[in-house]
C-alpha cells in the first residue's frame, strides 16, 4: 500500500508539470468547465420551468442528480479517463506498441494503466459539481440525516467502481478490436445521466439501469440524499458494482493475453 501511494504522488506531480506547462490550458480548461455548469442547470431549469414535478422528481431532486453527474464526471476526468485513454486511446500505447514497455515495468498493470495519467484542471469540475451538489440539498424539504448522507457517500464511491468498471471494459475491448474507440460510445450514453433514470421510457431505462448501468452512476445516489432510496436497490447497486469490477479486471487480463507486441 505504501508503495502504491508512492507511485501516485510521483504520477501526480509529473501530471502537474504537463498540466502546468502552459498558462492557457487554465483558462481553457475554466471555460469549459463553466460552460458545462452552465447548460447542466440551464438544461433543468427550463425543463422544471414548465412542470413541477415529472415521474416524481422534482427541480431539487433532478438538481441533485446533476450535481452527482458533474461530480462522477469530474472525477473521472480526474484519473480514470486520463489513463485508460493513454493506454487504448488514438495513439495509444496499444496502437503504438508503447504497452510494451508498460508490461515489462515491476508493477501491477492494471494498477499502472489505471492511475499512471492525472487531469488536474478536473479539480475545477469538483469544485463546481459539489457546489451543485450543495444547491440541491439546500432546496430540498428534507433535513438531510446522518444516515442519508452515509448512504450517499457508500453510493457515490459504489458509482465510481461502477464508471470505471465499465470504462475497463471498453478499453479492454480494443485488444479484440484495435481499430474501434469503444468509449467513445460509451460516453454518448453517459451524457444521458445527467437526467434521472425514471425519466426515461421503459425500455430506454431498462438499458440504463442494468445493461450499461449510468443511471445507477447518478441516480441511486441522489435517492439517497432525497430519502427515496428503497434498501433493495442500496444492496443491489453494491452487489452490481462490485460483480462488474471483478468481471472487468478479468476482462482486462484476458485481453492482454491477444496484445500483439510492436516488436513481434
Amino acid at each position: 500500500m505504501t508503495r502504491a501511494l508512492r507511485l501516485i504522488g510521483v504520477f501526480l506531480r509529473a501530471s502537474a508539470q504537463q498540466d502546468l506547462a502552459y498558462r492557457a490550458n487554465f483558462l481553457i480548461a475554466l471555460l469549459h468547465s463553466l460552460l458545462n455548469l452552465i447548460t447542466g442547470v440551464a438544461g433543468v431549469a427550463v425543463l422544471f420551468g414548465q412542470v413541477e414535478a415529472i415521474q416524481g422528481w422534482d427541480f431539487p431532486a433532478t438538481l441533485a442528480v446533476l450535481g452527482v453527474y458533474l461530480t462522477v464526471g469530474a472525477l473521472r476526468d480526474l484519473f480514470i479517463s486520463p489513463s485508460l485513454d493513454s493506454l487504448a486511446g488514438m495513439d495509444g500505447d496499444v496502437w503504438s506498441g508503447r504497452l510494451d514497455y508498460t508490461l515489462l515495468r515491476p508493477v501491477d498493470i492494471q494498477f499502472l494503466v489505471s492511475l499512471r495519467q492525472w487531469r488536474l484542471f478536473a479539480l475545477l469540475d469538483l469544485l463546481l459539481g459539489l457546489g451543485v451538489l450543495g444547491a440541491a440539498i439546500s432546496r430540498l424539504s428534507l433535513a438531510l440525516t446522518p444516515e442519508r448522507l452515509i448512504a450517499f457517500v457508500v453510493l457515490l464511491f459504489a458509482a465510481l467502481i461502477l464508471l470505471y468498471a465499465i470504462l475497463l471494459i471498453f478499453t479492454a475491448l480494443i485488444f479484440w478490436s484495435p481499430g474501434f474507440l469503444f468509449t467513445w460510445l460509451f460516453n454518448g450514453l453517459f451524457q444521458m445521466a445527467r437526467y434521472p433514470v425514471g425519466l426515461y421510457p421503459g425500455g430506454l431505462r431498462l438499458v440504463l439501469t442494468w445493461i450499461i448501468p449510468v443511471g445507477l452512476i447518478t441516480t441511486v445516489p441522489a435517492e439517497a440524499l432525497t430519502g427515496t432510496l428503497a434498501p433493495a436497490t442500496l444492496i443491489g447497486s453494491l452487489l452490481l458494482a462490485g460483480a462488474l469490477f471483478a468481471a472487468a479486471s478479468l476482462l482486462f487480463r484476458h485481453g492482454l493475453r491477444r496484445y500483439a507486441s510492436a516488436s513481434s
